[in-house]
Formats: C-alpha cells, sequence, structure tokens
C-alpha cells in the first residue's frame, strides 16, 4: 500500500481526483468517494446531455456509474491511467450500453411512418442518412487514437480541456490529432462537397 505512495511519480503528475480514487480503492475511504462523487457527477452528466441523452436518463447512468467506480475501484491502476481517464472511460462504456439497449421500431411502425411522409422530406432523409453512412465509413479510417478523439469531441461535444482531463493526453497532442482527422475526413469526403 505505501510503495504505490512513494513511487516514482512526482505531487505534480498525481492530481487530487487520482489520490481520492486510490483511496476508494485502498481503503474504503468514504470522504475520498464523496469527493470524487461531487467532483464527477456534474461534469458526467453534462457530457452525457450533450451527446443527447436526456436529464434523468444521464442522471440515471451517472448514478450506476458511481456505484460502479465504488464496486470496482480495486480495478483501478494509477499507473495506467488518471482517475478522470478511468472513470470517463466507464461512463462512455455505460452511455454506449444504453444506446445499444435502446427498443428499435418494429416494421410496421416504420412502414406507417413511410407512408405519412412526404416525398420531399423522404428524399431529405435519405440524403441525410447516406451522408451520415459515408462519414461513418470514413471516421473508420482514421487511426484509432484520431477518431477517439474526434467521436470525444463532436460525437461527446467535449473540449479539449474536457478530453485531456479524460485522456490524460497534452492538449498540443489532442489538437494535432484533430487536425489530422479533419484533415483527412476532408480528403475522404471531398466528393460529398463537390454534390
Amino acid at each position: 500500500m505505501d510503495d504505490r505512495k512513494t513511487s516514482a511519480k512526482s505531487p505534480e503528475t498525481v492530481c487530487e481526483q487520482t489520490e481520492w480514487l486510490v483511496a476508494v480503492r485502498d481503503r474504503r475511504d468514504k470522504k475520498a468517494f464523496a469527493r470524487l462523487y461531487d467532483h464527477f457527477v456534474p461534469r458526467l452528466k453534462g457530457m452525457l446531455m450533450r451527446s443527447g441523452m436526456p436529464g434523468a436518463a444521464a442522471e440515471d447512468v451517472v448514478q450506476d456509474v458511481m456505484l460502479t467506480i465504488w464496486h470496482k475501484a480495486h480495478l483501478y491502476d494509477e499507473s495506467r491511467a488518471r482517475a478522470s481517464a478511468w472513470i470517463y472511460r466507464i461512463a462512455r462504456n455505460r452511455q454506449i450500453d444504453v444506446i445499444r439497449r435502446r427498443p428499435r421500431p418494429v416494421p410496421d411502425e416504420m412502414v406507417a411512418e413511410a407512408e405519412t411522409r412526404e416525398t420531399p422530406e423522404a428524399d431529405a432523409v435519405v440524403g441525410l442518412e447516406q451522408e451520415a453512412m459515408q462519414l461513418r465509413q470514413a471516421l473508420e479510417t482514421l487511426p484509432e487514437a484520431q477518431r477517439d478523439i474526434i467521436e470525444r469531441a463532436y460525437v461527446g461535444e467535449l473540449t479539449q480541456a474536457e478530453i485531456r482531463e479524460a485522456t490524460g493526453l497534452a492538449l498540443g497532442t489532442i489538437k494535432s490529432r484533430i487536425r489530422l482527422a479533419l484533415e483527412k475526413l476532408r480528403h475522404e469526403l471531398k466528393d460529398l462537397r463537390e454534390e
């Protein structure tokens, strides 16, 4: 236990949130957990709501994330990631789980909906769906590190500072990955712009 505290990390490299999570992991420290809770709950809820999740659903996911942190703190390794990165990863995985569990419309509902649409609106929807498919395909061509940053910035609507907090990456690295990814996406989607 003391070995972790006397590791080669300097005080500047260990943030408060990491210290709190280590205290929860090592001593089941309820005060440290309360600090983690107060710090991360509003940030996680904001991230989830910015990505399109309704407030009540975001609150449910955040509560689940905090419960997971309490129960799985023993799995946290501060030498591999900052607390914020570990916690945001849990939240992102929960968000993906919620999206996957959403009920899909049954075919009858889809047919009835299609019949009530006007043709111009249906054409616009088809066009948007095709563009979205092309964008998804273009995103798949990006290296994983760049795709992750782009998804956090544009799908998750995180600021560069929030991405830095979540990933532990330097701000310059984040900016560079965004720039390189956007250049590659522009190249991949050039046909889409010319139409």
